[in-house]
């Protein structure tokens, strides 16, 4: 796990959450698809098998294909963004000293700064980047 990694947990939420409101709009959106009459083409159910159109109703093609598309999208990158989130969750919660765990937690998901994280765990100022560092170099 790097600094760089880290640091995207809390705007990784965020993006989370956008996500998920750009989810509702486009099923709301799929829900408003204008019905429109297409032609298909079959065969009749009887021999001699003849070619048979028929009308029938259905979503607006292009709109719904657009709206489809855009779901998995979003979808997909929920999916990652989920993965992306738990991997950082996991790694502060396999940190094995308490104390440096909670300086993980403060840092990267609270998004504390290491001046008040001092103060809070009673360090100096500078030994919260040393301890960060010697579990990132681990």
């Amino acid at each position: 796990m790097d600094k760089k990694t880290l640091k995207q947990y809390r705007a990784l939420l965020k993006e989370q959450k956008l996500n998920e409101q750009a989810i509702e709009r486009l099923y709301d959106r799929a829900e408003q698809i204008p019905t429109v009459l297409g032609k298909v083409v079959g065969s009749s159910h009887n021999f001699p098998y003849t070619k048979v159109r028929t009308t029938v109703q259905m979503e607006e093609p292009k709109e719904a294909d657009e709206i489809s598309r855009r779901l998995n999208i979003k979808k997909n990158r929920q999916e990652q963004i989920k993965i992306a989130v738990l991997k950082i969750e996991e790694f502060i919660a396999d940190i094995p000293d308490s104390n440096a765990r909670q300086i993980f937690e403060m840092t990267y998901i609270e998004g504390k700064k290491q001046r008040e994280i001092a103060d809070d765990l009673g360090y100096s100022r500078g030994r919260i980047p040393q301890i960060i560092s010697q579990y990132l170099k681990d």
